[in-house]
């Protein structure tokens, strides 16, 4: 059975601005010749790894908003600088954004059933959004 999570996205107040780090990043690995991979490193491995990876997300939190989702491509042991292990979870793009749906603060990540992810933004990931406000404003009211 496939298997979101779903994480915040701390610091980023947008998806614009998300994909902005990115192609930053990108651009930094590429003029040094390096080649680029997108990751997102955890304290914790998600136990249901074979879930996860066929076919799941990652849904990213932004300004208390599930906004936009990126399919995880692998999720790596490894052991950071002071010697603990973490998980680094590589992303593929693009970036696909989703109908935006309020959710609470959280700490780490969270599993996500399929069930109750949002949907795409259309068969692209392209397509109107509402603004967070009033995506919060029309959740209320039980219309989103």
């Amino acid at each position: 059975m496939v298997m979101h999570l779903v994480k915040l996205c701390v610091g980023a107040g947008s998806v614009e601005e998300l994909e902005g780090w990115i192609a930053g990043r990108r651009a930094t690995a590429e003029r040094a010749g390096k080649p680029y991979e997108q990751f997102h490193t955890t304290r914790q491995m998600p136990r249901r790894r074979d879930d996860i990876l066929a076919g799941g997300s990652l849904y990213w939190v932004i300004k208390g908003m599930i906004a936009c989702r990126q399919q995880i491509a692998d999720l790596r042991p490894v052991v950071d600088d002071e010697g603990i292990s973490r998980c680094k979870i590589i992303l593929k793009q693009p970036i696909v954004r989703v109908v935006p749906r309020p959710r609470g603060p959280f700490q780490g990540w969270r599993y996500f059933k399929p069930e109750d992810a949002p949907p795409d933004l259309g068969a692209d990931g392209s397509g109107e959004a509402p603004t967070p406000e009033m995506a919060r404003q029309l959740s209320e009211l039980g219309l989103l």
